[in-house]
């Protein structure tokens, strides 16, 4: 849908604004794959008041949405962000909204949220641009777990080290990262909230502990252990830290993921020979194959609305490809090859995965449309 986010208007101390807010918010649509913004040298006109908008100017374009909005320092940190969104064929203000209280440190933030709800009223789903990704960062010999907004820009370090760390995984409120840390010698799982930095050890059994993976009630972790022998999938709840083994098998069980409603787990397994994607009911039972389609499928990521599942298949290089769950049709979107780590977006819309390289990219599931971050 072409789209234009005119730039805002500033009424502050000094000469710019601390922050490009059209900028932020332009870069979200067109990342979503649902939107074209058009150039600012395409507008034939710049209004930062909604009475000051020419629906004709803008259907002359082509436009079908305008944002406009402004910036106005209120304080020497404090600051007022309010957009407008209209409706150009239907000549009406769609969406108005005033952010007071907005401070450097938090402007980028307000633009994702305001990109949220512009999104929002345009497609009916909620927004995902003010959400974060959690990543690992190697550098020579070390390593940082860092947590960045959705676009990658402000970013934070939780944990600094020598040793490897893997698999970070956000709890379902947002407010805790599980992953894991070879910082004693060898794997074990640690969880970690983001405000008080504070952080408990969760499994530190002989041999591998990895890939822990949040139930959606967060009240309980799946994880790939090898205590017991080859490596399976158990579930702990983390209350009692009590354990339940729901694999058997000699093979390899590793990588799970939850369905959305708690009832599956897929995960990945060689037990047919390579690694493909399998699911499990949670309270036990046997797998059933999942992938079939080509040598190589691993690594899920069960989408929010349960239908489909990212993973990566070994097809021309690894690629990120979308298992769809009634078909069983598999659709590569990724480009390149080596990439690794799918996860979707909390509104489906989008993945991020780590690609070939060493960078994080985004592709928007529906619409061919690819960033790197």
């Amino acid at each position: 849908t072409p789209v234009a986010v005119v730039p805002f208007g500033w009424e502050g101390r000094g000469p710019a604004m601390p922050l490009n807010v059209a900028t932020v918010i332009t870069a979200d649509l067109r990342r979503s794959g649902r939107f074209a913004p058009i150039a600012e040298d395409k507008m034939l006109q710049k209004p930062t008041d909604g009475v000051d908008v020419d629906f004709q100017d803008w259907s002359f374009v082509g436009v079908e949405a305008v944002v406009v909005g402004k910036l106005t320092q209120t304080d020497n940190d404090r600051f007022t962000l309010q957009f407008q969104l209209f409706d150009v064929f239907g000549q009406r203000q769609l969406v108005g909204f005033r952010m007071p209280n907005v401070t450097r440190a938090t402007m980028r933030g307000a633009a994702h949220r305001a990109a949220d709800m512009i999104y929002e009223k345009l497609t009916g789903e909620r927004g995902a641009f003010a959400t974060r990704i959690a990543y690992v960062v190697a550098s020579g010999t070390s390593r940082a777990l860092k947590v960045a907004d959705s676009d990658g820009h402000n970013d934070k370090t939780i944990l600094s080290s020598n040793q490897p760390i893997l698999s970070p995984a956000w709890s379902p409120d947002g407010k805790r990262l599980a992953y894991v840390s070879f910082e004693s010698g060898r794997p074990a799982i640690y969880v970690q909230e983001l405000t008080s930095g504070n952080r408990s050890k969760l499994t530190g059994f002989p041999g591998l502990n990895g890939a822990p993976a949040w139930s959606p009630d967060g009240s309980r972790l799946a994880l790939t252990l090898s205590k017991d022998g080859s490596p399976d999938v158990y579930i702990m709840d983390i209350g009692s830290r009590q354990l339940r083994r729901l694999t058997f098998d000699d093979a390899i069980d590793t990588e799970p993921t939850w369905s959305p409603d708690g009832q599956w787990i897929a995960f990945t397994s060689d037990r047919g020979g390579k690694p493909q994607v399998y699911r499990v009911p949670v309270s036990g039972g046997t797998p059933q194959r999942l992938t079939f389609e080509g040598s190589y499928n691993a690594d899920a990521s069960w989408s929010p609305d349960g239908k489909s599942i990212a993973l990566i298949s070994r097809s021309g290089g690894d690629q990120v490809a979308i298992l769809d769950l009634a078909s069983r049709g598999l659709q590569t979107i990724s480009t390149g090859s080596l990439n690794e780590s799918p996860s979707y977006a909390p509104n489906g819309s989008m993945v991020v995965y780590a690609a070939g390289g060493g960078v994080l990219s985004v592709v928007a599931v529906d619409y061919d449309v690819q960033q790197r971050l």
